[in-house]
This record gives structure tokens, C-alpha cells and sequence, in this order.
């Protein structure tokens, strides 16, 4: 089992990163611990990595949520740009979202989830996750627009 966990670990940093941002290495001692304590209750072998990614995703919004980290991570499926200043716009109008849509944009756009998958990380119900995904894409665009030139 230990060599199991070194092998996932630089994964589970690498997902508990863009979520958990300063307090990475305590939402990825809490993904391990939940996969340790979870593990005899994977039934497919084959989905191993998909369930880690789940349980890391999870863990990571817990951790943040418990510490009051805001995500501010980048959106990573924006159209690039030859300007080197645009990973820097991205993230200056993520950080003037409120935290509940800076989550649900991360976790669409970085992670890909879907609505439902989403709905579980975060513990809420599926309609809650869309009207948050339409406002916080909405809040997105507008601050988006309004960057200086």
C-alpha cells in the first residue's frame, strides 16, 4: 500500500493544486488518507486513477472550504494568446469572483467535470451547480470586458 501511495502521490499533489492553491500539501495528505481508507471499497481495479481523481477533487474542496482558501487558479481552456499578459487577466478577474464561482469554473474548466460530478464534490444539488455555472460564466465574461486596454 505504501508503494501504491508514493506512486499516486505526485498526481494527487498535481490535482490538489489549483483547488486547495497554499494549503496543497494538507488537501493532499487528506486525499491520501481517504483513498488509504477507501480502497477496499473499489470494486473496478480498472477505474482506480478516475476514482483517485474523484476522491482528490473531494478532498481538495473540503480542505479548502475548511481553511477558507479561495480558488484562484486560471482557466485553462481559454483561447491562448500572444500576449504574455493574458494568464495574468485571467486570473486578476478570477480573483474579483466570488469563491462559490471561482470553485465551479475550476472544476469545470481545469478538471472537466460535469454538472453531477460537480454537485458531489460539492455536496450541493445539481440545480444549484448549473445556476452557479451560469452566473459565474456570466460574472466571468462581464469582468472580463471591463479589463483596461
Amino acid at each position: 500500500m505504501e508503494d501504491l501511495l508514493l506512486h499516486i502521490t505526485p498526481l494527487v499533489r498535481k490535482l490538489c493544486l489549483p483547488i486547495a492553491h497554499r494549503h496543497c500539501a494538507d488537501a493532499t495528505q487528506e486525499a491520501l488518507l481517504a483513498i488509504y481508507r477507501g480502497i477496499r471499497g473499489l470494486r473496478e481495479p480498472a477505474a482506480f486513477y478516475g476514482w483517485v481523481r474523484a476522491v482528490t477533487t473531494r478532498e481538495a474542496v473540503r480542505t479548502s472550504k475548511r481553511v477558507g482558501q479561495r480558488i484562484t487558479e486560471e482557466l485553462s481552456d481559454l483561447p491562448h494568446s500572444a500576449d504574455p499578459f493574458v494568464p495574468i487577466d485571467v486570473a486578476d478577474v478570477m480573483d474579483r469572483l466570488p469563491g462559490y464561482h471561482r470553485e465551479v469554473l475550476t472544476l469545470r474548466a481545469y478538471y472537466g467535470l460535469d454538472e453531477q460530478e460537480m454537485a458531489a464534490v460539492l455536496a450541493l444539488p445539481v440545480g444549484t451547480v448549473r445556476s452557479r455555472l451560469f452566473r459565474a460564466r456570466r460574472n466571468f465574461q462581464s469582468a472580463w470586458r471591463q479589463q483596461p486596454a
